[in-house]
């Protein structure tokens, strides 16, 4: 793999095993077994890997989104697909990120709120839609507001001052969260094949 490349790689594996603040440009020259400078020749700063490195992410996670949906056998099943992939990714990832991006990365914090807004927004919509075509939600739901409630969950669990980390695991929050949702929104038809899923009488 080119440097640039591994760099990218190293880098995106610290941010999230530590966050993303605490680790210093020398910690990924380091983890490389490279110069500080050779990084320097390929990023000008650690904010420009934090760009690239997210961009990178975005464009991955759209990706599996749409493998899923492809995949999935209705609008409950993608939801349930779309967890269990997080439930892999949630071990290693550290909630800090999300902070540390906003605060300290605005750049990169619009780019991703900007990506939210029209990428996954729309993904959103899209099971709402669907779920209601095929009678498993229900006619009355606003999607455009329920839509937006969903993006803004995934944020709030992510928040470590609502949900800190030591205390609570992500998983279980999010798991927690699309349940909420989801039971709030299910028709009969709906509810049948979420009890596959959660395995509940």
């Amino acid at each position: 793999m080119e440097v640039r490349g591994r760099i990218l790689n190293t880098a995106e594996e610290l941010f999230s095993k530590f966050g993303i603040r605490s680790v210093t440009m020398d910690e990924i020259a380091s983890e490389l077994g490279i110069s500080k400078k050779t990084i320097y020749l390929n990023f000008e700063d650690k904010d420009a890997i934090v760009h690239e490195v997210a961009s990178s992410r975005m464009t991955c996670e759209q990706t599996e989104s749409e493998r899923i949906y492809k995949e999935s056998e209705n609008p409950i099943d993608e939801f349930f697909k779309e967890i269990e992939v997080f439930r892999t990714h949630a071990a290693t990832l550290n909630p800090m990120v999300l902070y540390d991006l906003k605060k300290y990365h605005p750049k990169t914090w619009q780019l991703f709120q900007q990506h939210k807004q029209s990428v996954f927004l729309e993904i959103v919509k899209r099971n709402l839609r669907e779920g209601v075509e095929q009678g498993l939600y229900r006619s009355d739901i606003n999607i455009e507001i329920l839509s937006r409630l969903r993006m803004e969950e995934i944020d709030f669990a992510f928040d470590v001052s609502i949900f800190p980390p030591e205390k609570y695991k992500q998983f279980e929050v999010h798991l927690a969260f699309i349940n909420h949702f989801l039971r709030g929104i299910i028709t009969e038809k709906g509810l049948e094949i979420y009890l596959k899923y959660t395995k509940s009488e």
